[in-house]
Order: C-alpha cells, then sequence, then structure tokens
C-alpha cells in the first residue's frame, strides 16, 4: 500500500508505445533481438510492419512467427531508388511508424527517403564507426590486424554508415579470428545494445548536437 503524505504531488509517468517499423533483407536476427525484447518488456514499443526487398528473407518468417505484419516490396517493379522508397515511405506512413529500424538491410536509403524520417532511423554496423565502413567490416577488421573491433548503433545520414554514433560496444579481435567467428561474436553484442538504443529513443533520451548524441 502506497502512503501519500499530504501536499506531495505524484506524477505517474505515462508509458508510450512507439510504433516501429523494421526493414530487412536476410536472416533477420537482430530483428528476432529486438522482438524478444519487446515481449520482455525491455522496450517500450511494438513492431507494426516488417518490410523487405527479399521475398525469401528469413525474417519475414519471424514476423509471421510472431503475428507482425508483413510486406515484400519488389525493387523491379519500380523505376528508380527514389520510386521505390515512396512505396516503403507510405507502408511505414500507413501504420504510423515513429522509428524505423534497418536490420541487415542491404539497399542504400535515398535522400527522400532520410528526410522523410530525418533523425528517425537506426542502422546497426559490425565495427567501431568510422572505423570500416560499407560492407565486409569484420573482414576488413581481420585483414587491417586491428586488435580490437565491435558494433555502433547510429541514426542514419546520406553518407553510407556516417550518422551520429547513439551506442557502441568494443568485442576483442583474436589472433586466430577469421572474418566468421568475429562476426558471431559481433552479432552477440548487436543483440544487446540494439534494443537498447530503441528503448532509449522510446524513452525520448537520446538527443543530437551537431555529430554527437547525449543520452539524458
Amino acid at each position: 500500500m502506497t502512503t501519500l503524505v499530504p501536499g506531495t504531488k505524484v506524477v505517474i509517468k505515462e508509458k508510450i508505445m512507439i510504433n516501429i517499423g523494421v526493414l530487412a533483407s536476410g536472416r533477420g536476427t537482430n530483428l528476432q533481438a529486438i522482438i524478444e525484447a519487446i515481449k520482455e518488456g525491455k522496450i517500450e514499443g511494438r513492431i507494426s510492419i516488417v518490410i523487405s526487398d527479399n521475398r525469401d528473407a528469413f525474417a519475414l518468417n519471424r514476423a509471421k512467427q510472431n503475428n507482425i505484419e508483413i510486406e515484400y516490396v519488389n525493387f523491379k517493379s519500380f523505376k528508380n531508388r527514389e520510386d521505390y522508397d515512396k512505396k516503403i515511405v507510405e507502408c511505414l506512413k500507413e501504420k504510423d511508424v515513429d522509428l524505423v529500424v534497418l536490420a541487415g538491410y542491404m539497399r542504400i536509403l535515398s535522400p527522400y527517403f532520410i528526410r522523410t524520417y530525418k533523425n528517425k532511423i537506426m542502422n546497426i554496423h559490425p565495427a567501431l564507426l568510422p572505423s570500416f565502413p560499407g560492407l565486409h567490416a569484420q573482414r576488413q577488421a581481420v585483414e587491417y590486424g586491428v586488435k580490437i573491433s565491435g558494433c555502433t548503433v547510429h541514426f542514419i545520414e546520406e553518407g553510407v554508415d556516417s550518422g551520429p554514433v547513439i551506442l557502441q560496444k568494443a568485442v576483442e579481435v583474436k589472433d586466430n579470428d577469421t572474418e566468421e567467428s568475429l562476426a558471431e561474436r559481433i552479432l552477440r553484442e548487436e543483440h544487446r545494445i540494439y534494443p537498447r538504443a530503441i528503448q532509449l529513443f522510446s524513452e525520448s533520451r537520446l538527443m543530437i548536437k551537431g555529430r554527437r548524441v547525449f543520452i539524458k
């Protein structure tokens, strides 16, 4: 039982459930991590839709298994990247999406898409940005001979893997590491920090100043 002291105001914070739209092209392991975090109450939100450019993406199966609406949009049906992205944005707006999450999405977003959801698109990259942007980041790290790599959650800007950093997690690169073994250890950390970044967004605790993201 709660006892109220006379003259004291008690403010109960109303939980705000954000609508999340996920774009995925492949296995969807980060999508699964986000789904599990929502089930466990670690994210105050719901995934309203999962959209893929790949009809056979296993991410779509994961969504269906969890009663999440899916949409396959064939890039070849559109004249150019912007027209394709306009269709994606249309799907997201129909679901009143507050945050767009890229989970292994293999297409570069058009400026139109990025402007429409400015500071509301997150991505995760398997390296400590700005090191090793682009494809095969784990291979780049092994070949370069770095001792530390990791993963980065960041907001999307028009440059490739160039947006403001939200969270990072370091992972040791071992002497006997291959691209595959390093990728496996990095992926485990991705599954931890991506849901955390989404929860911080849902709590309105992320503030961008210039290139820096501050957590309130």
